[in-house]
């Protein structure tokens, strides 16, 4: 058990207490295997149903990680790569699994955390007009993530018009959504579930960050997309044989719209600590509309800090400072929220 206050990541705690209740009331309830549970089968048209997306398809994978290489990989060519964000998850934080499947990341410019639709476009047309290119590796998909590694949101007009410029293309569009519930939540979001069915080939819902024990929803837009997919996630150990452990939890988070109430929480938090490190002259990175808070924090501070406090060491800055990121999460608890502005306030005026 963690000591100092939560505020390194968020997906410390175990699972929203429904939850809990459910796995524990269905326990000896006998079920088949590998998804093919009726929870499983409901939570599928549930989040069909949330998606407006009858034609599509949901599978229920592992974990973030294995989502992205499974999907990825399920999509590509053996010649194809992905573009991404240069600070995209699959590009800084996965440790190279992309690559180890057999596919290159090419990273984009970026803008907290962002690509912009046109240097997207720029990149396609220059691959297509370049002598050489059958000598490269062809872009075949478009890799972002909503929110962004970086907290930030893309508007419904950005997605629309990456949307756009990858069809024109016929290349892939897939999101990660490993924090779509705090993205959801948010005042400053535009995008609905529905949105990313339409304008995505590809996305998935996360529920390792957003209330479940684990696990993670790939929805695919249309069926067939990616022929025998089952086997793939199995070929990539991305399946559960007990199934029912991620059906249950995907059933639950979407009955009575949980899933999107489950995000508000942490966002109200990350609200009070944002305004906490203002109010007391720290220096954001920038400010997000999510559970994400970057913070630049002098470097003597940073180790009394880290004597009470749980955080994620995030970049250097300079010489004399380091961004941290402090994290809010669905269980991220007030008295918490208030000892982590005491311990701030008193760091700044010790």
């Amino acid at each position: 058990m963690l000591s100092k206050l939560p505020f390194s990541c968020d997906y410390l705690e175990g699972c929203h207490p429904a939850i809990l209740e459910r796995l524990s009331n269905t326990n000896y309830q006998s079920c088949d295997g590998y998804g093919y549970d009726p929870f499983t089968l409901a939570a599928r048209d549930k989040i069909l149903q949330a998606c407006q997306a009858e034609d599509g398809e949901v599978f229920l994978l592992s974990g973030g990680t294995q989502a992205n290489l499974i999907v990825i990989s399920g999509l590509l060519r053996s010649y194809e790569g992905v573009l991404a964000p240069s600070t995209g998850h699959i590009n800084a934080h996965e440790g190279g699994a992309i690559e180890n499947g057999g596919h290159k990341v090419i990273g984009l410019p970026q803008t907290l955390g962002k690509v912009k639709a046109e240097d997207v476009e720029n990149y396609l047309l220059n691959w297509n007009n370049d002598a050489n290119h059958d000598h490269m590796v062809k872009p075949g998909m478009l890799y972002i993530s909503q929110p962004t590694e970086y907290g930030t949101l893309y508007s419904l007009a950005e997605l629309q018009h990456l949307s756009y410029i990858c069809r024109q293309y016929s290349i892939r569009l897939y999101c990660d959504g490993a924090r779509l519930a705090y993205s959801l939540a948010s005042r400053n979001n535009d995008v609905s579930l529905a949105d990313l069915a339409r304008y995505c080939d590809v996305f998935y819902i996360g529920g390792t960050k957003c209330g479940a024990l684990c696990g993670e929803a790939v929805v695919i837009r249309e069926k067939n997309l990616i022929p025998h997919f089952f086997t793939i996630i199995k070929q990539h150990g991305g399946i559960l044989a007990k199934g029912r452990l991620l059906g249950i939890q995907f059933d639950e988070l979407f009955t009575d719209d949980l899933y999107l109430r489950i995000g508000s929480s942490a966002l109200d938090y990350a609200e009070i600590i944002t305004e906490c490190l203002k109010d007391n002259h720290y220096q954001l990175l920038f400010e997000t509309p999510t559970n994400q808070i970057f913070v630049i924090m002098e470097n003597h501070q940073l180790q009394k800090l880290g004597e009470y406090v749980s955080y994620s060491y995030w970049e250097l800055y300079d010489d004399e400072h380091t961004v941290i990121r402090l994290a809010t999460s669905w269980a991220t608890r007030a008295a918490d929220v208030q000892q982590l502005c005491t311990l701030l306030e008193e760091l700044q005026n010790s």
